[in-house]
């Protein structure tokens, strides 16, 4: 498939998605930023504020790009992988949103190396996904698809650790937490993180249907 030659005259759906998936990245720094800082409550307040605005942002992509699939005729890649691919990347940039709001919201008063671990391999799948999304406007040349293959796997494979650190993270937490509000609070930003890596893991396979059907 001519990629370049189907790209709509309304605006660039690739484009669209590499924006997506740069404000997600955002979202995931800034809420590393305010894991790293969080007994800074100013700090904190301050990086609480930049994931809400990356993930208002990613919204507004969101928004922009299902508003141009129903205007144009001819698409990219199909309009079904289109839809799919936006709101499953939005879901990511929603959960990092919802894991920032739910420390507030039911005051988690520390941070725990699970939270830390839990949070850096988010990160990581954060980036990885960006770098994949970057990737599928191309994917016709063979070497991008492989190296699209490539980076979904490594999405997988963080996703494996995020799970192996989740069950870990929640045995330690029902042996050694005797606070009962404690470990129903931790339980449930454990539980979102590890989401994350989830949700990450669904955008790559999207992604690595994309590839297998347009390359």
């Amino acid at each position: 498939m001519l990629f370049g030659k189907l790209l709509p005259r309304e605006g660039n759906f690739f484009e669209m998605f590499n924006q997506h998936a740069e404000r997600i990245v955002e979202a995931a720094q800034a809420f590393s930023n305010l894991v790293a800082n969080y007994s800074d409550v100013e700090k904190r307040e301050s990086f609480n504020r930049e994931v809400d605005n990356a993930e208002r942002a990613a919204d507004r992509i969101t928004h922009d790009v299902n508003r141009a699939l129903h205007r144009t005729f001819i698409t990219p890649i199909d309009r079904e992988q289109i839809h799919k691919l936006i709101n499953t990347m939005d879901d990511v940039a929603d959960l990092i949103q919802d894991s920032a709001e739910t420390m507030a919201l039911y005051d988690v008063r520390h941070m725990t190396d699970d939270i830390v671990r839990l949070t850096d391999l988010s990160v990581k799948c954060c980036e990885r996904l960006k770098d994949a999304v970057a990737l599928i406007g191309r994917v016709s040349d063979a070497a991008t698809a492989e190296a699209a293959l490539k980076t979904c796997e490594e999405i997988d494979k963080l996703e494996s650790d995020a799970d192996r650190v989740m069950r870990s993270a929640m045995s330690r937490l029902f042996r050694e937490e005797s606070d009962v509000r404690e470990l129903i609070k931790l339980k449930a930003v454990y539980e979102l993180l590890e989401t994350i890596t989830d949700k990450c893991e669904d955008v790559a396979n999207l992604i690595e249907g994309i590839v297998l059907e347009n390359s």
